[in-house]
């Protein structure tokens, strides 16, 4: 039987909740993770999905500032790892 998948979610949803809780706006994201602003923009409005090389840009953003992405017990959410901010 296959293992339920665990990884955490990254949803256009955190995306705007890890901005909101560092204080960055779209463009901040855009120059910390070096993906465009309107890439971003499009993705946060469910315009269209993300490449998951592109996710990986954003997480390692997030992750340098001191956020984690979880999926405690299915429920993706967003944890605080350190006091780093950008």
């Amino acid at each position: 039987m296959d293992q339920p998948k665990t990884d955490p979610v990254f949803s256009p949803a955190l995306c705007r909740a890890a901005r909101g809780y560092l204080g960055w706006t779209q463009e901040d994201l855009a120059s910390h993770s070096l993906v465009s602003r309107s890439t971003i923009r499009d993705f946060e409005g469910q315009r269209h999905g993300m490449h998951r090389s592109t996710e990986a840009q954003l997480r390692l953003a997030f992750e340098k500032a001191g956020l984690r992405f979880t999926n405690a017990d299915g429920c993706p959410g967003l944890c605080c790892c350190s006091s780093a901010t950008a």
